[in-house]
């Protein structure tokens, strides 16, 4: 299978396989570095960088539902000073891309952010968080609104030369007026989708089972729902999407890269086995393989529909 090219392209940056980790469950790569060789991945996307930083939301953090997770962990991290300093030169140590995550309660914290990750060696690319549900207020909720994603995404461009990669929330009326929002303020790429807005209650003693009341829902529950807004935006659009939402296996992911994705993101599925990304990778090489496709590329968007 050597002759299989894995290698796919988000705008001007190239990944050696489609196979990226999601933000949120890979911590900064060092906790799985002793499960996997992170050399084989295609990139890392790290878990959400603030600029000061932030403790998150008190326990209970995590209830797990029907094929699915509810987590309300809200954006706890060291902060980016911290992260430049103790987690970036970690990072720097694997050839595999590094996409850092970044989030802000108003819009001026992402252009600090972005000034000061603009100037650092190892990045490779910046995913804005413009879609976290589990933080009540301030900008991080923007993602809603078209305008704001746009003029978000513009001022970005405006001062950074690394490629810029929208992440979009799925709790919209219509997800591909957003996409389109975020291409034309300049973004190189999109991923989609970040988790569902859900919400779970302990019969017993009636209370809510996360101490946010709701949460984010992942996992293989809400895997349609991704797919299918996938498609939807890789309709609209020009630029590549990273697929995202339950994927567990390479058949999962495979439905995203069919419905138009460039590449897909493995996230609740490293809590129940961290290998899955690698194993991933092979049965996409696999498949790609059996079906006497030589390149990964001429797979994206090839669902047949008619």
């Amino acid at each position: 299978m050597d002759n299989i090219n894995l290698t796919t392209k988000l705008g001007r940056l190239k990944l050696k396989n489609p196979v990226l980790v999601a933000s949120g469950t890979f911590g900064y790569g060092e906790e799985y570095s002793q499960f996997l060789n992170l050399n084989e991945l295609g990139g890392i996307v790290t878990k959400s960088v603030t600029l000061n930083p932030t403790a998150g939301n008190p326990p209970p953090r995590l209830a797990e539902t029907p094929a699915g997770l509810l987590n309300c962990i809200g954006l706890e991290n060291p902060g980016v000073d911290v992260f430049i300093k103790e987690k970036l030169p970690f990072l720097r140590k694997f050839n595999t891309r590094i996409i850092v995550n970044i989030a802000g309660g108003e819009k001026s914290d992402y252009i600090e952010l972005t000034e000061v990750l603009n100037k650092k060696e190892g990045i490779d690319a910046l995913e804005i968080n413009v879609s976290c549900p589990n933080v009540k207020t301030g900008g991080y909720n923007l993602g809603i609104n078209p305008k704001e994603v746009y003029s978000l995404t513009k001022s970005l461009k405006k001062i950074t030369n690394l490629p810029l990669i929208v992440k979009l929330t799925p709790n919209v009326t219509d997800i591909t007026e957003t996409a389109k929002a975020a291409e034309d303020g300049g973004a190189e790429a999109l991923s989609l989708i970040n988790t569902l807005l859900g919400m779970a209650i302990d019969i017993s003693t009636q209370k809510p089972k996360l101490s946010n009341i709701t949460g984010g829902l992942s996992g293989p529950a809400i895997r349609p729902v991704a797919v299918r807004m996938v498609w939807q935006v890789a309709q609209k659009i020009k630029i590549p999407l990273i697929g995202m939402g339950g994927i567990m296996g390479s058949e999962d992911a495979l439905e995203f890269v069919l419905a138009g994705a460039s590449a897909i993101a493995i996230g609740t599925a490293n809590f129940v086995d961290p290998k899955t990304p690698i194993k991933v990778i092979e049965g996409i090489k696999c498949y790609l393989k059996e079906k006497g496709i030589n390149n990964f590329q001429d797979l994206i968007g090839k669902v047949k529909t008619e």
